[in-house]
């Protein structure tokens, strides 16, 4: 079993480009089952935007492909970037 705060250390890697995504801000659990579907990680690329609304990408659990001692990697998809309100 590993706890959030365990996750929230790692840093998330995409490995199709090798780019840093960030640190997972929050997670996306299905209520009904308990299971996480997504990470949630503030966009680093992309501080803030309009009207203080920060960047997010949403990274889902079928695209992690290893969680390691100190990184996540991911395959992350281009179109997954949202935005969340502050």
């Amino acid at each position: 079993m590993i706890r959030l705060s365990e996750l929230q250390v790692k840093e998330v890697i995409s490995i199709v480009d090798g780019r840093r995504l960030g640190f997972i801000i929050d997670l996306d659990i299905d209520v009904k089952t308990g299971k996480i579907i997504a990470l949630i990680l503030a966009d680093q690329e992309n501080k803030s935007h309009m009207f203080g609304k920060t960047e997010e990408i949403r990274v889902l659990w079928q695209q992690i492909l290893r969680i390691g001692s100190d990184v996540i990697l991911v395959k992350e998809a281009y179109d997954q970037r949202t935005l969340m309100l502050p």
